[in-house]
């Protein structure tokens, strides 16, 4: 599996790398702006990422935006649906209006509330068919 980590706090990135590192190869963007650049170049690259980790609160450009621009990538790239990464929105915020707004209107598949752990992750791996159970 390959994993796009989107953090700009060093120790939730490092919390993040260190719990997917038995994943799969996990890569890092401090922004926005950065994921939908490692975003571009995984599939320019033939590389494309399996899932992405995104916060939501982060500088240049937010979670949210950096999800939107990536969707409409996989729209301008003819990436079918079935074959989209999948994005878990990871964020300090547990209030409805933001996890409404993560998925309905910026097209998330998951979304964990800090602080993070294992099982919570592999909770959402599972459920998003990137991981089996054990």
């Amino acid at each position: 599996m390959k994993c796009l980590i989107v953090e700009d706090n060093l120790i939730s990135r490092r919390i993040l790398q260190e719990l997917l590192s038995s994943a799969g190869d996990c890569d890092i963007a401090v922004n926005g702006q950065e994921a939908i650049d490692s975003f571009a170049y995984g599939h320019e690259s033939k590389r494309p990422y399996d899932v992405v980790f995104m916060d939501i609160m982060m500088p240049v450009l937010d979670g949210m935006e950096a999800l939107r621009s990536i969707r409409a990538l996989e729209k301008i790239m003819d990436i079918p649906p079935q074959l989209a990464v999948k994005v878990i929105m990871t964020t300090a915020l547990d209030e409805p209006r933001t996890v409404i707004k993560s998925f309905y209107e910026c097209g998330a598949d998951a979304y964990i509330v800090k602080p993070l752990n294992r099982q919570k992750l592999l909770k959402e791996l599972q459920a998003l068919n990137l991981v089996q159970g054990t």
